[in-house]
Parts: C-alpha cells; sequence; structure tokens
C-alpha cells in the first residue's frame, strides 16, 4: 500500500512540475542556506584556530600599558628590561621559556632588490616559545647574542623577494644602514591571526637591534612559553604579582601592563564565529517555515482540485486513512525533493565561495543530515492539515463538487 502510494505521489507530482518546483523552492533555498552558512562557519572557525595556533600554543604575551596602545592620553607606561626577563625565567614556576623582542623597520637590500621589512630582535628562546621551523642554516649562537653580532634569520616572504626563492644562507644583505650576514631562513608560517604577514620578518640577536636601531634597551613585547603541565591561568597569576613587584605598583592601582594568553584570543574569536554562524543559520532557516507553509498552501489547492478524484476512490471502497497517506506522502516527498536538491546547491555555493575566502573545506555530515531530516519533518507536519481535510471529506459531497 505504501509503495503504491509512493507512486501516486511522484505522478501527480510529476503532472504538474512547475507548481511542485515552485512549491519545494522555500525548502531548497532554507536548506541550501542553512547548509552553506554553518559550512562556511565552521570552515571559518578552523582557520581562526589555525591562525592563532601560529602564535604558539601556551603562549602569554606581556606588553606596557592596558592594551595595545598608551590609550588615554595619560603617561607612557615604562618598558620592560633584560632584569625583567630573568626574574620571569627563575622566579616564576611553570615557565617553559622568556623571549624579548625589540622591533623596528628597515628596507632589506640585496644586488639591486629591496624590501620593506620588519626587524624583530630577539633571542634563541624566540624559537622555544612558538617553534617554527627553519628550511636552511641556524639560529644564533650564544657568542652572537652575547656580542650582538649582525646576523639574521630572514622570512620566506623577505627571501622570495630578495632572493627570488633562493638560496639565502651565506649571502650578505644591508637592513638599512647596517649589514648582516643571511645564517638561516624560516619555514612559512602564512597570515597571523590579526591580518598580519607573519613571514616578512628579519629576526636578529636583540642586542643588535637594541644598539643599531632602535637604540634603546626598553623591551616593548615579552612572550612567555608555559609548560604543558601547568594551567596558564596560575602561571598568568604569578607573572602579574611578580611584575607588580617589580613595577611598584600599589595595592587597589591598576597594571600599567597588560597579559594577553594566545589560547583565550582563539576561544572568544572561536565563540564570536560560531555565534554569527548561528544567528545567520537561524534566520535562514526561516525560510524552512516559509517554505512548509508554501507546500500546506499549495496541497490544500491539490484537495480542492481533486474533490470529485477523493470522492471516487472513498466511494469505491477507499478508507480515510488510504486518504490521508496518499496526501501525507506527497507533501513528504515534495519536501524531502526539495531538500535533496538544496543540500546540492549548498555544495556547489560552499564549493564557489571556499577559494575566494581562503578557508578550508570542512564536510559536516551531521549538518547534512539535520538539514534534510527537518526538511522531511516540515513535510508531515505541513501536509498533514491538508490531508486530514482531504480524508475528512464525504463521498457523496465530494462526487457532486464542480
Amino acid at each position: 500500500m505504501i509503495g503504491t502510494t509512493f507512486v501516486l505521489a511522484i505522478r501527480s507530482i510529476r503532472r504538474h512540475m512547475l507548481r511542485s518546483f515552485l512549491t519545494t523552492l522555500g525548502i531548497i533555498i532554507g536548506v541550501a542556506a542553512v547548509v552553506t552558512m554553518v559550512t562556511l562557519g565552521n570552515a571559518t572557525t578552523a582557520a581562526v584556530q589555525e591562525q592563532i595556533s601560529a602564535l604558539g600554543t601556551n603562549v602569554l604575551q606581556i606588553r606596557p600599558g592596558q592594551g595595545f596602545g598608551r590609550g588615554g592620553g595619560g603617561p607612557r607606561p615604562p618598558e620592560f628590561d633584560a632584569q625583567d626577563i630573568e626574574a620571569l625565567q627563575r622566579q616564576v614556576t611553570g615557565v617553559r621559556a622568556v623571549a624579548p623582542q625589540a622591533q623596528a623597520s628597515a628596507i632589506a637590500i640585496y644586488d639591486g632588490a629591496n624590501w620593506t621589512t620588519t626587524i624583530n630582535g630577539t633571542t634563541n628562546a624566540y624559537f622555544e616559545v612558538q617553534p617554527w621551523q627553519l628550511t636552511a642554516g641556524r639560529t644564533f649562537s650564544p657568542e652572537e647574542e652575547a656580542a650582538g653580532k649582525s646576523v639574521c634569520i630572514i622570512g620566506s616572504t623577505v627571501q622570495q623577494n630578495l632572493f627570488r626563492g633562493g638560496n639565502a644562507v651565506g649571502e650578505r644583505i644591508r637592513l638599512g644602514q647596517i649589514s648582516c650576514d643571511v645564517i638561516g631562513t624560516l619555514a612559512t608560517k602564512g597570515q597571523a591571526g590579526f591580518g598580519g604577514d607573519q613571514d616578512d620578518t628579519v629576526i636578529m640577536p636583540i642586542k643588535t637591534v637594541q644598539r643599531r636601531f632602535t637604540g634603546s634597551q626598553d623591551i616593548r613585547l615579552i612572550l612567555v612559553g608555559v609548560d604543558q603541565a601547568y594551567d596558564t591561568q596560575v602561571v598568568q597569576e604569578s607573572i602579574s604579582d611578580l611584575l607588580r613587584d617589580r613595577r611598584n605598583i600599589e595595592p587597589g592601582e591598576d597594571d600599567n601592563f597588560n597579559i594577553f594568553d594566545t589560547r583565550q584570543i582563539s576561544d572568544t574569536l572561536t565563540g564570536t564565529t560560531n555565534l554569527l554562524t548561528s544567528i545567520v543559520a537561524t534566520v535562514a532557516g526561516i525560510s524552512l517555515i516559509v517554505g512548509g507553509i508554501g507546500i500546506m498552501n499549495i496541497m490544500l489547492v491539490s484537495v480542492t482540485e481533486r474533490t470529485r478524484e477523493i470522492g471516487i476512490r472513498l466511494a469505491i471502497g477507499a478508507v480515510a486513512r488510504e486518504v490521508l497517506l496518499q496526501f501525507l506522502v506527497e507533501a513528504i516527498v515534495l519536501s524531502c525533493l526539495g531538500g535533496l536538491i538544496g543540500l546540492l546547491v549548498a555544495q556547489l555555493a560552499v564549493a564557489a565561495l571556499v577559494p575566494v575566502m581562503d578557508v578550508k573545506w570542512i564536510f559536516v555530515p551531521e549538518i547534512n543530515v539535520a538539514a534534510f531530516a527537518i526538511s522531511a519533518i516540515i513535510g508531515v507536519v505541513f501536509g498533514y492539515f491538508p490531508a486530514r481535510r482531504a480524508a475528512a471529506l464525504n463521498p457523496i459531497d465530494a462526487l457532486r463538487h464542480e
């Protein structure tokens, strides 16, 4: 009986192809929109997490001031110094490595090619705090760090623009007015979580940068690598207590430094992305309801058009349950066809948008199955009333219908 009912439903849909397509259009749009938004949202979330992880896992960033800038127009907060670095290494439990940073900007020149880049002065601890593989060469020797030698390790962007991707190790480049021997090249990292090109950098010993570029012993940024066995929140509190003591901050006074946990940044950005995805998917899902109303409306019209047919079926022995099942199956078939077409449209839309957004396509079976299941449920919910109305017709009145 169910098989016969299904065949009758398909025949009815085929008799009115255009009307059937327009009926399912709301379901198609709803399913396609929901699946597309959720898939792209997951891809964006994964991209954000990947970019944040490039900054290092279990890494704390310490800067002077209460934010990324001075803020408030008040006095400039004091910078950090070498003694602060030593104190963090010796006195805070759970610290794996501490990497000071001093930055400057300069034009890198080699054999007629030039490129404006960021010079990052630090120590070998930098490569321990946020592991960054070298494609060639080596890191700094203790003697080079202690003496502040003019040696450097260049990122892939600098290598590409100065050496056209060729071998750079052993060559000498000029940074502003300073000559520098290239001792290593870094693997490609790509964009950072805040849009900067991490590969557009030249890394030098911090003493070299302080003496030759900044002219100051001050340190603007400290990267602290936290041991995996320790809670970063506990370590962060210990660092805060130590720095408050060293910077003579009285109880009740605000900190004149700030500590950022890269994992907290990742969680915040991921949560924001997921929230926006949920909101957009919910708004898109409203069209599923609209599609269901469309199915109910068309099925009511179909009941009116086929009143004599229903009367004949009831007169020759069909029971109300069979009539109800026939119209209910038609509604479910319409909504399921709309769901399948919507899934196909969603995959095509994602395939077209992923390259534009520069994210990876992450196929999520659960959302596809859920969207299709919801389309089927909508067919049941919104198809039941018209089917019930058809089954309740009086055979005599139905046969008299014009």
